[in-house]
């Protein structure tokens, strides 16, 4: 299985959003089948076969949230991300800024989605490959 070493390793690569889709064909190289990032603090639970769970602590203080998703404006700048403009630290305050909670990432299914604070799915995205 893998480790949290393997992971940081894999994600020390990540400079920004366009990084993404071979972040993900690595972790999906080690067996990661999901992970759950908290927008807060930065915690990352990561999941593989057999309910495998490898957890990373928060990253950094806890960022304080907007009550209610701004959604187009989160998918804009969703978008700057994706496209190399921002790094990861600048995407996350972001996110928090645009009433993000969480995003989870299936790499069984390809797919990136995002949840509200009140867990409400807010955007589902295929991850290119």
């Amino acid at each position: 299985m893998f480790t949290l070493d393997q992971i940081t390793s894999a994600h020390s690569l990540v400079k920004s959003g366009a990084d993404f889709p071979p972040y993900i064909r690595d972790l999906k190289a080690l067996g990661v089948t999901n992970y759950i990032a908290f927008v807060a603090d930065g915690h990352i639970d990561y999941f593989g076969a057999e309910e495998y769970l490898v957890q990373a602590t928060g990253k950094y203080e806890a960022l304080a949230k907007a009550k209610t998703a701004n959604i187009p404006l989160f998918k804009s700048e969703l978008i700057a991300h994706q496209q190399g403009k921002t790094d990861y630290p600048t995407f996350i305050h972001m996110c928090a800024e645009t009433g993000i909670e969480k995003l989870e990432v299936n790499l069984e299914k390809l797919t990136c989605t995002y949840f509200d604070i009140a867990g409400n799915e807010v955007l589902t995205e295929q991850i290119p490959t």
